[in-house]
């Protein structure tokens, strides 16, 4: 570069090194965004609700920063979730059970059957009115919430299908307790997750525990064990009520 400013006036050598010195640290700035982890923010909503994944923090309230594929995530509460020690105690005392626990707890199939046995048509008509397998319909309830119509988690989430207030106002769920709105809203937004996910049932069932954002930004399941978890069950059951179903119609 010093021989060629020979040929031209010191200003104008001093002006084209400045461009070219300004081409470079442009160029060390791209390749430095490009280099950046992606980062997210978790947080909770209104607080205490469901996990939420977004690409910029919260304006009130606490959040983890996230770095997808660095390690640095932490697990995401999802049902059933370990007892804290105020409920244990509380169990023990013989007093009323709270979230996945109160629900679950000592249902056998006989019961689990009996419950959803009200609930058959409903899933049926608004399954078929969106597109989705019944049978995928039926295990994410079997999981959420053992068909039970009441039931209501630690961070707030109710009924059948488990709606957060601020989903079910989104999907139009005025009573989440009532089991015809509940799942409505549920299974509609079960098809919005397939259609993201270009009917990937895997993904689907993932991003209605952790959040779309979240399979996302993992671009697949999201590694909290957790949500691996609750993936792996929700499979299980949709393959044997789908085979169940299979069974019925051959016979």
């Amino acid at each position: 570069m010093g021989e060629s400013c020979l040929i031209f006036s010191q200003s104008s050598c001093r002006r084209a090194l400045l461009r070219v010195s300004a081409f470079v640290v442009l160029g060390l700035a791209s390749l430095q965004a490009a280099a950046e982890p992606l980062k997210l923010y978790l947080y909770r909503e209104n607080g205490r609700g469901m996990p939420v994944y977004s690409t910029s923090p919260p304006a009130n309230g606490e959040y983890t920063e996230v770095f997808p594929g660095s390690g640095a995530a932490r697990p995401v509460l999802s049902e059933p979730p370990p007892a804290s020690a105020e409920e244990q105690a509380g169990a023990e005392a013989g007093e009323t059970l709270v979230g996945w626990a109160a629900s679950c707890k000592g249902v056998n199939q006989q019961l689990m059957d009996e419950r959803a046995a009200p609930w058959q048509a409903v899933m049926a008509r608004h399954a078929d009115a969106h597109g989705v397998p019944v049978a995928l319909v039926q295990a994410v309830i079997r999981v959420e919430s053992c068909f039970d119509t009441r039931a209501v988690s630690r961070v707030g989430a109710r009924g059948l299908m488990q709606l957060m207030p601020a989903t079910a106002a989104e999907l139009g769920v005025t009573d989440s307790f009532d089991a015809d709105q509940n799942i409505s809203g549920g299974v509609r937004y079960l098809s919005r997750l397939l259609s993201r996910f270009k009917n990937d049932t895997h993904l689907a069932i993932a991003a209605y525990n952790a959040g779309p954002t979240a399979v996302d930004a993992y671009r697949g399941i999201p590694p909290f064990p957790q949500t691996r978890s609750y993936v792996e069950r929700v499979l299980a059951e949709y393959r044997e009520r789908s085979r169940a179903k299979s069974r019925k119609s051959s016979g």
